[in-house]
């Protein structure tokens, strides 16, 4: 039997302290704009500001986390993220708030870059992503829900997200004080493997993400303005649409890999580009809340099979922090170029220009995610005499001959550990071969363990 696999609570709770403040962008740009001498346009800087200071962290800590420690930067992420934002909600400067917000970011950037390292290399990053996903997307509903109702005011959704950061910090202690080295034991430094998959996948992330956010950020303005609603009603769409991303994360969770990641990446991003098309040119309630609902339906659920595609390139995380970063360009972008396209153009053509880029950028992001599919391989079994010609082939492939008729056993790889006879430390999810095709698999990026193997008769072949 497997022994039950733990949930990696405190990557969890940084997770959801880091994304938090994205998660809030609407109602803390709306107030930026209600509370303090600012535009419309100068509000979505400011998020812009916040967000593009989150991605900055991460870019500067992608390969970094290994060397300083997970634990002195989460501390360091939370203390930023408390001072930034804490000071930013108790003053009414709007230079000392830019300047919070600008802390602010680089603390949730910083907090978010370890837990999606630290995610990336455990035994399960989907679900992990998942549970992170359902915590802050019922955090986020919870407090867009409350705050409406404790009064006006910029600081209240900035003093949320400091509480939050403050509130992750007893976990902390249970975080490595220093991961893995990202140099292997021959003291050679790793690169990023996957590295084509990676850049186009981290280059298509700024336009996803932009697309998104940039409605996020003026969906207040369109409840408020264009759909004629009440901040409360409109702060009880932002909750009913979050609690509808709950049960689409915990769909996502419960459906796992078994759609692999191309169907859920291109078909709910598909999906995402009508529901904000739909949400744009919302008029009433209906269709408004219908937009809303279900975009925010297919967002987590979308999301977290990027994450997942994003940690599956690369073990250590560095890939998934890259992507992260470069989602969260798109993520800074998106305020002020709703901002403004709405501003030149509509909230309706605002929303046919970002639901095309939608569908654009779904095009590279299928791609990747069909390339990096985990592969079946059939592993021929032959007699010993013809060891060194073993093959090893695609499923569906037919075998060379003389092999057709000969026993065969599917392993999946990434999945299936395959336990070391010799006594050597092998990782799960490799898989130990003996051939010619060794050498061609490692080209591919697929890691291969050679060992010597026994035939029936005790005859020890070398692999």
């Amino acid at each position: 039997m497997f022994a039950p696999r733990s949930m990696p609570w405190p990557l969890v709770a940084l997770f959801t302290a880091g994304y938090l403040a994205s998660y809030l962008l609407p109602t803390t740009v709306g107030r930026l704009d209600s509370a303090l001498p600012l535009s419309a346009t100068q509000a979505g800087a400011i998020g812009s500001a916040l967000l593009l200071s989150s991605a900055s962290a991460g870019f500067t800590l992608a390969a970094r986390v290994d060397r300083f420690g997970a634990r002195a930067l989460a501390r360091l992420g939370i203390v930023l993220a408390v001072l930034g934002y804490g000071s930013a909600a108790l003053t009414d400067s709007v230079p000392a708030v830019v300047l919070g917000a600008v802390v602010g970011g680089f603390g949730s950037g910083t907090m978010t870059a370890v837990a999606a390292s630290g995610i990336a290399a455990g035994r399960d990053p989907h679900r992990a992503t998942t549970s992170g996903l359902l915590v802050v997307s019922a955090l986020a509903g919870a407090l867009y829900l409350t705050i409406p109702r404790l009064g006006p005011g910029h600081g209240l959704p900035l003093g949320a997200v400091a509480l939050t950061a403050l509130a992750v910090w007893p976990f902390i202690g249970r975080l490595p004080a220093r991961t893995a080295p990202a140099a292997g034991p021959d003291g050679v430094r790793r690169p990023l493997p996957h590295r084509r998959a990676g850049l186009l996948l981290a280059a298509t992330m700024p336009c996803w993400s932009l697309a998104q956010n940039a409605l996020w950020g003026v969906s207040g303005r369109i409840g408020l303005g264009q759909a004629h609603l009440t901040e409360i009603t409109v702060g009880a769409v932002f909750a009913t649409a979050l609690g509808a991303g709950l049960l689409g994360v915990v769909g996502a969770g419960a459906l796992g890999p078994r759609l692999g990641r191309a169907l859920p990446i291109g078909l709910g991003t598909a999906l995402i580009a009508g529901c904000i098309a739909l949400s744009a040119s919302a008029t009433d309630l209906p269709s408004f809340a219908m937009g809303e609902i279900a975009w925010n339906l297919c967002y987590p659920v979308v999301l977290s099979y990027v994450i997942s595609l994003a940690a599956a390139l690369d073990a250590r995380g560095r890939w998934a922090v890259l992507v992260g970063s470069a989602a969260s360009l798109g993520t800074a972008a998106g305020p002020l170029t709703g901002s403004v396209l709405s501003a030149r153009a509509g909230f309706p053509a605002m929303g046919e220009v970002l639901a095309a880029v939608l569908l654009l950028a779904a095009v590279p992001m299928t791609a990747v995610a069909l390339r990096t599919a985990p592969r079946r391989l059939r592993v021929v079994e032959i007699p010993i005499a013809a060891a060194r010609r073993t093959e090893v082939v695609p499923v569906g492939e037919v075998p060379p001959a003389p092999f057709q008729d000969l026993p065969v056993v599917e392993i999946s790889l990434r999945e299936t550990p395959v336990p070391d006879p010799a006594g050597k430390d092998v990782r799960a999810g490799e898989i130990l071969v003996g051939g010619a095709t060794v050498r061609d698999l490692s080209a591919k990026g697929i890691p291969v363990v050679q060992i010597p193997f026994t035939d029936p008769s005790g005859a020890t072949v070398p692999a």
